[in-house]
Parts: C-alpha cells; structure tokens; sequence
C-alpha cells in the first residue's frame, strides 16, 4: 500500500510537471509563432500599400513584368500584378501565362472592394505556403506574398531552446516531486488505515492531525466526522429501538415489504395473522396468504400510490381494514388493524335503524290515515288547526323513515345496483321530465344547460334517486330565482353531472360536512321545507356505490352547485383513453 500511494502521487506529479512543461513550451511557441506572423502581417500590408501607389504612377511607362520584379526585389517578397479581369499581368517567381485566373483569390476579391486583403495558404502554383496580401490599383491589384518557410525556422529555433530550458526544469521538479510525494504518502496512508478503521464499524478510532495545509485540514475534518458519525449513530441507535418498542406495542399489525416482495420486518401484531412462519426475507405469500392482500400490494409496489383495502381472509372470523403505502427504497408498508368489532357495530347500528324505521312505518301510516279521516269529518276548525299540525308532522315522520331505511339499504348494499351503459341525455332528459312539474309549482324552470354525447355505466333508477335528491333540494333553497340548471361534463374516465341553483350559496364552513347524516345548515328552514336531513347523504352512498364520488361548491349570493362523478362505459372510456393518448 505504502508503495501504491508513493508511486500514484509520484506519477501523478510527474504528469503535471510533464504537462504544465509541454503546456509551457507550446504556448511559448505559438505565441512567438503568432508574434511573428503578425509582424509579417503588418509589413507586407505597409509595402504592398506603398507598391500599389508606385505600380499606378509607372503603369505604362514600364513593362508590367519589369515593374513586377523591381517591386518583388524592393520588398523581399514574391509580387503579382493583375488586371480587373482577375488574369495574371506579371509574376516575379512565375509565369504569368501559366497562371491561372486569380478572381476568385480572397485577398484579390477584397482589393477589388477597395481594401487591403489578406490570405494564408499554399501556392498552387509553387506547392508552399504563403502569407498574402493584396491592394488595389486602378488598372487590377497588386500582390506581395511571403513563404512562411523562414517563420517556422526562427520558430523551431525558439522551439529548442525552450525544450533543453523544460528538461532542466522538469528534473528539478521532479527531485522536488520525490521529496514531496513521500511526505503526502506519509500522511495519506494514516488516513486510509483510519478510515478503514471507520468502514470496519471501529467509530471510537481517532486521527490525531495539526498543521493548517490541506491534507491537515482533511485530517481534521475526518476526525470530526468521525466523532459526529459516532454520536449520531448512537442516537439513531436509540431511536431505532424505541420506534421498534413502539411499533411492537401497537395492536395493529404492521409489516414493510421489500420491492422483491419478501418480509423486511414485521411487528408482534403480525405474528397471529401468519399462514405459516413470519420471518424476515422470505417471501410475502409464504407468510400470508389472502389474496387481496397480495394484489393491494402488488398495486402499490407496481403504481406508487397509497391504498386502502378491507380483508376478509386474513384471518377466520375477523375483518381487517388494510392501508398500504410506498416506502422510499421501492419497498412497502402495510398497517393492518382489525375492525372485526367496528364492523359489527356498524352493522347493528343498520339493522337496528332498519327495524326500527320498519316498525314505525305502519303505525305512521295508520296515524297519517286516521288523521286525514278527522280531518275530513270534523267542523271544527280548532281540531282541524291541530289535525293538520299532527298530519304534517307524521307526513315529517314518515318522510324520514324512509329516508333512513333508503339509507340503511344503500349503505349495507341490501340494494343491489344493477348498472348498465346508459345515455347521459337520457338521464338528464329523465330527471327534467320527472321534476319540472314540482318546479312549475315553485315558479321555476329546469334548464338543461349542457348534453354531452355519452354512455355512463350506472343504474338508472338510483341515478334517478341522485338526481331526485339534488333537484328537490335545489327547489327548496331557490327562492327568489327563475331556473335550476343540470347537465354533465365530460371528465377523463367518468362523466360529471351536475344542479345548479342560484340562491344565496352555503358559507364555506358548511361545504365539508354537507353530506353527513342530519347535517343542516339552516336547521329551522330545512325543518320548515320538509328536509329529513339525509337526502344528500343517500346521494353519496349511491354515487360511492358506483365507483364515483359528490362534492358540492358555492358562492355567497351566487347559488351552489352539487355534483357528482361516475365511471364512463366502457366504450366512451376507450375513446377518452384514445383521445387522450393522442394529445
């Protein structure tokens, strides 16, 4: 290891030296490069501006081939002269009739704008490479062109100098390298026996380091870390086994799932509702065996959501309600608690109401009968004043035992829906035909405001119940208004009906509880209107019952709007889906 860490630092500050010196020496170059061929540059510009201006005074006195090699030898440099054409006048290095045309030249074409053009590249004439600059005359241009062959030379000459100034540099950095290298290794190498020691679970070991450099604030900072790791760890340590204390003490069962589907850990609750032997890393199925269970996992651990299930295999006799949740490590959780006792209640608390409400039903019927019968016969109008106040309130009565065995079978699922692919114009056809008469009477119209071409699978008679519900308890809270307004909406996956009043709207305090059992708002208007109190409660069973859910919103001084969701058939759920897919 010692000799791993002394040669990998060595290596590595070899490889900088190396570099930072062949960086050196490059960037050295190609600026004396650079430098040179600007000078270059900037004095062919100077003389070929000043070879231009000569070249028009002693155009026509002289040949332009004496003129060419008099200005070539004055300026050091390979000249060419050339008309407007582009064609070759006169070359000092060449002949001119075997040249070809130079139009298309960049320097000649910014001369022949009036400027001072440039160009670097070879001479397809000569086969070397050249710096080029051209300036305009009246009668073309005229060229002065350098070979870059004298540049390089002065270039590989610094060059050289510069690689035997590197190689002394570079041996001196690498002796300091060596002397180096072995202090860091030194060092180093405490470290790594310390932080194996930390790997190893060994949180109590410590790195004694002072100093202010790098590796000594390293040091340091290990050993800090080290010392927070170890405190934190305890803590973690403490709260593990009190969060495990508590889990074992709850009475629900609990059990997480790894995304393998195998038991990662469990609590004592969940010992009893085994199949066979609990234990973690074997798998889920081999431990329980109700098949809800198995499939609400698989759905969570598959779509990443919370869900809820009630299981009735879990264990004989017992009903249990399950909530399972996605873990951060793409495992599960499950919290299981028995709701044997619950169910039992709820289910006496049914029946009990059932029978109760059965029972009054007849002698309400009598009494409302009886009472009718008085009213009829009696002259009295002191008696009728009481027969009538002991008619509506057995009327009152009667409207709510049948509300609340309505309720009572809705909730047990006594009333088996029969749901089939109805329209949804047709639903709402049937609800503003049903009801429009009773509006008539209250001064109101019933306006279907929007008709979506759709099936919805649902029973009609208890979407017409729904609807029953919604519209006699818009009628009641209307007043002051001219219309109701129902309709439907199309929701991806289900259809949205909808009844709108505009009366004076719900205060925002009251929405959340509106669909509870009795819940009123105005509880001497409701008493007065007739209401029982349970009318939207059975709305949300039934829409509950089909899979879909009701709300309700409103605005002060606006009116409310009660709606509830149901899933689409199957057929307008393939379009949905399609129509989506293709958005």
């Amino acid at each position: 290891m010692r000799k791993r860490i002394f040669l990998k630092l060595l290596f590595l500050i070899v490889v900088v030296v190396g570099v930072s010196t062949a960086a050196l020496d490059l960037l050295v170059r190609r600026s004396w490069e650079a430098s040179l061929l600007s000078q270059l540059h900037q004095g062919l510009q100077d003389k070929v501006q000043m070879f231009a201006a000569r070249a028009d005074r002693e155009a026509g006195t002289i040949p332009f081939q004496q003129l060419v090699s008099e200005i070539g030898k004055a300026a050091r440099a390979r000249a060419t002269i050339i008309d407007r054409s582009g064609k070759v006048l006169a070359d000092s290095e060449a002949q001119a009739e075997a040249m070809e045309n130079h139009a298309t030249r960049p320097e000649f074409i910014a001369a022949f704008s009036g400027k001072t053009g440039s160009d670097t590249r070879t001479s397809h004439t000569l086969g070397i490479q050249f710096s080029y600059v051209a300036a305009p005359t009246s009668f073309g241009a005229v060229r002065l062109a350098y070979p870059l062959s004298s540049i390089r030379a002065d270039v590989r000459k610094v060059e050289k100098e510069l690689l035997e100034a590197s190689g002394i540099a570079f041996l001196a950095g690498l002796l300091v390298a060596l002397i180096g290298a072995e202090s860091i290794s030194r060092r180093l190498r405490r470290m790594v026996v310390f932080a194996q020691e930390i790997a190893d679970g060994k949180l109590s070991a410590r790195l004694p380091e002072s100093g202010s450099d790098e590796i000594a604030v390293l040091a340091m900072s290990l050993d800090k870390t080290a010392r927070q790791l170890e405190k934190n760890f305890q803590n973690l340590e403490g709260s593990r086994q009190q969060l495990e204390t508590l889990l074992n003490s709850m009475h629900d069962a609990v059990v997480a799932i790894s995304p393998k589907q195998d038991i990662a850990w469990f609590n004592g609750a969940m010992n009893p509702l085994a199949a066979g032997r609990i234990a973690v890393g074997i798998p889920l199925i081999r431990a329980v065996r109700d098949p809800d269970l198995l499939q609400v996992v698989a759905e969570v651990l598959e779509k990443r959501i919370v869900k809820s299930a009630t299981l009735y295999s879990v264990s004989p006799g017992r009903i249990f309600g399950m909530t399972s949740a996605p873990l951060p490590d793409g495992g599960v959780v499950c919290v299981l608690r028995d709701s044997t006792e619950i169910a039992r209640v709820e289910r006496t608390r049914r029946d009990f109401i059932a029978n109760v409400s059965h029972e009054l039903r007849t002698p309400l019927t009598s009494l409302l009968g009886y009472t009718e019968t008085l009213m009829d016969e009696s002259a009295d109008s002191k008696a009728r004043e009481f027969l009538e106040i002991i008619r509506r309130n057995a009327q009152r009565m009667s409207r709510l035992t049948e509300d609340l065995l309505t309720l009572a079978r809705v909730e047990s699922g006594e009333d088996r829906l029969q749901p089939a692919a109805v329209s949804a114009n047709e639903l709402l056809r049937d609800a503003q035909t049903s009801f429009s008469e009773l509006a008539k009477a209250k001064g109101l119209t019933i306006e279907i405001s929007q008709t979506p071409d759709a099936m919805v699978f649902a029973d009609r008679d208890a979407i017409h119940q729904v609807f029953a519900n919604l519209i006699d308890n818009a009628l009641k809270y209307a007043s002051g208004t001219k219309k109701i307004e129902i309709g439907a909406t199309d929701r991806f996956g289900s259809l949205e009906f909808y009844v709108r009043d505009f009366g004076q709207g719900i205060p925002s305090e009251h929405l959340p509880r509106l669909f509870e059992r009795f819940y009123r708002v105005d509880k001497a208007r409701s008493r007065e209107a007739g209401g029982t109190g349970l009318g939207l409660a059975i709305v949300k069973h039934i829409v509950l019952n089909h899979g879909g859910q009701a709300g309700v919103t409103s605005e002060l001084g606006h009116g409310s709007v009660f709606w509830f969701r149901i899933p689409l058939a199957v057929v307008d759920l393939e379009i949905a889906e399609a129509t989506a897919n293709r958005k």
